[in-house]
C-alpha cells in the first residue's frame, strides 16, 4: 500500500464503523422516534441491564458523560470540601475534574513504568487521615494492579472507584474492570470502545444503597417527581444514546477481539525497535489506545502526519503541572514517571476497522523513520 492509494488513516474511524452497523442503528433510532419517549425511558432500563450484565455488576446507571458519571459517584459517597481523593496524575482532565467538582482536593500518586497504571506503593505514600477515597484509572485500556491497590484500600478504609472509562471489557483476574472496587465510571464519548453518537455515561455497582443514591442524585435529587430530598444533578442518559448503546455493545467484543489482534499485530512488528504494550493473552489490555514510546516522538508524530497517518499524545501535560490545578502546590519533579511518559508516549490508529493493508503501511512508516533517525 502506498500513500497515493489513499488519503488519511484517522486514530478511529467510525465512518466505516457506521457502514457495517448502519441498519440496526436506524432501526433503534426510529424505534425512539416512533415511542416519543425520550428522556428515562424502556431503552434507557434495558441499556443498564445489559450493562450490568456484561461488567458483571449488580447494578449499572446511565448517566449523562463519563465525567458525570464520576462526580455522581463521589457525592454518592458523601466525599465533598475537607476529604482527600487520590488519583493518577496521567489521566484524561475530567478524573480529577469530578473531585474539585464536589469540593474535595485531588492528591496525585506517581504511575508504575511498564503499565502507566497508578503505583500502589505511591498510593500508600499518599494516604493521609483526611483521604476517603481512590480514583484508579484503567489507562488505555490496561487493567491496574486491583489486588494491591484493593489491599492499600482495605488497610486504610478508602473506597474505590474504577475509572473505566477507557476499559470497558477489560478483565483482570477473571472479572470485569468496573465491577471490582466499589463503583465503576465509564464513559460512551464517540471515540470509546463503546460509543455513542454523543456524550453518555454509565456507573456500576454491587451496592444497592450506592445505586439508589445515584439514580436519585442523577434526577436532580428527587425520587419522586417535584419532591427533592438533596441536591443533585441533571445527568440522565436520553433515549436516543441508550438505544445506540444497545446496538453497539452487541458487536463490542467482535471490536475488542480486533482491536487486540491489531495491537498483537503492531508489537510483534516493532517491539525491537522501541517500547511497545505487551502482547497479551486475555482480556487485561483491550487497547483503547495503542502507545509507543520514543525519545524522537514529536518527530516521529510529524512524521506520520507527512505521510497522511493520524497519531496522538496521550497525555502531553501531566495533571500535577496543568495550570487549573497550581493552587495544590505540586512542582515538576514530583512525579518522575508521569513527566517521563508524558514527553515519550504516542499513539497510533488502532480502530477495529483498521484494514490489515493500513496497518502494514503505518508499521512501514514507522520503520522508516526509526531507519533515517536512529
Amino acid at each position: 500500500m502506498t500513500q497515493n492509494e489513499w488519503s488519511h488513516i484517522p486514530m478511529v474511524d467510525l465512518k466505516k464503523e457506521l457502514s457495517i452497523i448502519r441498519s440496526p442503528i436506524l432501526e433503534a433510532i426510529t424505534d425512539v422516534l416512533d415511542s416519543g419517549d425520550y428522556i428515562l425511558g424502556e431503552k434507557g432500563k434495558q441499556l443498564e441491564k445489559a450493562s450490568a450484565q456484561y461488567v458483571g455488576s449488580t447494578y449499572a446507571i446511565g448517566a449523562a458523560s463519563g465525567t458525570d458519571a464520576l462526580a455522581l459517584s463521589l457525592k454518592s459517597l458523601d466525599i465533598g470540601p475537607g476529604d482527600e481523593v487520590i488519583t493518577t496524575p496521567f489521566t484524561f482532565f475530567a478524573t480529577a475534574e469530578a473531585i474539585v467538582q464536589v469540593g474535595a482536593k485531588p492528591v496525585f500518586a506517581d504511575i508504575e513504568e511498564e503499565t502507566y497504571n497508578i503505583d500502589p506503593d505511591s498510593i500508600e505514600k499518599a494516604v493521609t487521615t483526611d483521604t476517603k477515597a481512590l480514583i484508579v484509572v484503567h489507562l488505555y485500556g490496561k487493567a491496574a494492579n486491583m489486588q494491591e491497590i484493593m489491599q492499600v484500600a482495605d488497610k486504610y478504609g478508602l473506597w474505590v472507584i474504577e475509572d473505566a472509562c477507557q476499559a470497558i471489557g477489560t478483565e483482570y483476574n477473571s472479572k470485569r474492570t468496573g465491577a471490582i472496587g466499589d463503583i465503576g465510571c465509564f464513559s460512551f464519548f464517540p471515540s470509546k470502545n463503546l460509543g455513542a453518537f454523543g456524550d453518555a455515561g454509565l456507573v456500576s455497582t454491587n451496592r444497592r444503597n450506592i445505586y439508589e443514591k445515584i439514580l436519585q442524585l442523577r434526577n436532580h435529587g428527587s425520587k419522586e417527581k417535584y419532591y427533592h430530598s438533596e441536591i443533585g444533578m441533571n445527568s440522565r442518559l436520553d433515549e436516543m444514546q441508550a438505544a445506540i448503546l444497545l446496538v453497539k455493545l452487541y458487536y463490542l467484543d467482535i471490536f475488542l477481539h480486533n482491536r487486540m489482534e491489531i495491537a498483537r499485530r503492531y508489537t510483534e512488528s516493532l517491539s525491537h525497535l522501541l517500547k511497545t504494550p505487551p502482547i497479551v493473552k486475555h482480556r487485561e489490555h483491550t487497547f483503547h489506545q495503542y502507545c509507543i514510546e520514543s525519545d524522537k516522538r514529536d518527530e516521529l508524530a510529524l512524521a506520520l502526519k507527512q505521510n497522511g497517518i493520524d497519531s496522538a499524545i496521550y497525555y502531553p501535560v501531566p495533571l500535577h503541572l496543568q495550570p487549573a490545578f497550581d493552587y495544590l502546590g505540586y512542582n515538576k519533579g514530583d512525579f518522575p514517571v508521569a513527566e517521563r511518559k508524558a514527553e515519550r508516549i504516542v499513539a497510533l490508529p488502532i480502530s477495529p476497522m483498521l484494514s490489515f493493508q493500513e496497518q502494514n503501511y503505518i508499521i512501514k512508516t514507522i520503520k522508516g523513520f526509526l531507519e533515517n533517525n536512529g
